[in-house]
């Protein structure tokens, strides 16, 4: 038997990532924590890294934040690429997030379009004069006594669109330290019968923001696609304990 498992990377295998693949396109559930694109330090593995190791033409089709989970878009040859990227261009590509929040908002259809300017260096704030179109659609699907489960369609692409739009709402994504999203702790909704180990310091439940890519619809040439993403371990631990103790 050989000890080589101990050495397994923390991040999973790319294959195990796959929630569909044809002679075209390959659809990931990509793992938080996991650069879209190789960024400029090098080093760190890439969704776009490990594809081409799994299929050597491999071109990332859109991108997610590193610490957003979920659906991404693969293509295996250029002409699909070209394809899926027109239609991402041409915004006809129905995206669907789920997000968690901080507080009780009622959001039924609520469209917020502020426009976004970029500033470079992952900076990006909400610019009226100068910011570039920017639509968000805002549903809530689930309320706790202090968080909702939103669902959220991005008709634009901006950078942190999603993430900025519900900061101007004063309803920023729990653990989005960037726009004032505060992280949750397990101490915060379980009033009773909490304890940590002496000299422990508690964790948040979740070690990122709670922003998750869920379904994609678009059509690829003449064929209609529909790609839903389950929820990732934290995100669905986050959500279970919100209906415990919170509910």
């Amino acid at each position: 038997m050989s000890n080589h498992d101990h050495y397994a990377p923390k991040l999973p295998q790319f294959a195990e990532q796959i929630i569909y693949e044809d002679d075209n396109l390959i659809v990931i559930n990509k793992p938080p924590f996991l650069a879209s694109l190789d960024e400029r330090e090098g080093g760190e593995p890439s969704v776009l890294r490990l594809a081409k190791k799994y299929h050597p033409d491999a071109q990332v089709c859109h991108r997610l934040d590193k610490e957003t989970s979920g659906l991404l878009l693969i293509a295996k040859n250029p002409e699909t690429y070209r394809l899926v990227s027109i239609e991402f261009e041409r915004r006809r590509v129905t995206k669907l997030y789920h997000a968690i929040i901080g507080g009780t908002h009622v959001f039924e259809d609520v469209l917020v379009d502020l426009p976004i300017l970029n500033l470079g260096n992952k900076n990006v704030t909400i610019d009226r004069a100068n910011g570039k179109r920017a639509e968000t659609y805002f549903n809530s699907l689930r309320y706790f006594k202090h968080f909702t489960l939103v669902e959220c369609r991005p008709v634009t692409g901006r950078m942190h669109q999603i993430r900025i739009h519900l900061a101007t709402q004063q309803a920023a994504i729990v653990g989005d330290a960037l726009y004032h999203g505060k992280p949750v702790y397990l101490s915060q909704i379980k009033k009773r019968g909490f304890s940590l180990g002496r000299g422990k310091e508690e964790q948040p439940i979740m070690r990122r923001f709670a922003l998750h890519a869920h379904e994609l619809r678009l059509t690829i040439g003449d064929k209609a696609c529909h790609f839903q993403a389950p929820y990732p371990k934290d995100f669905a631990t986050l959500l279970r304990q919100l209906e415990k103790y919170d509910d």
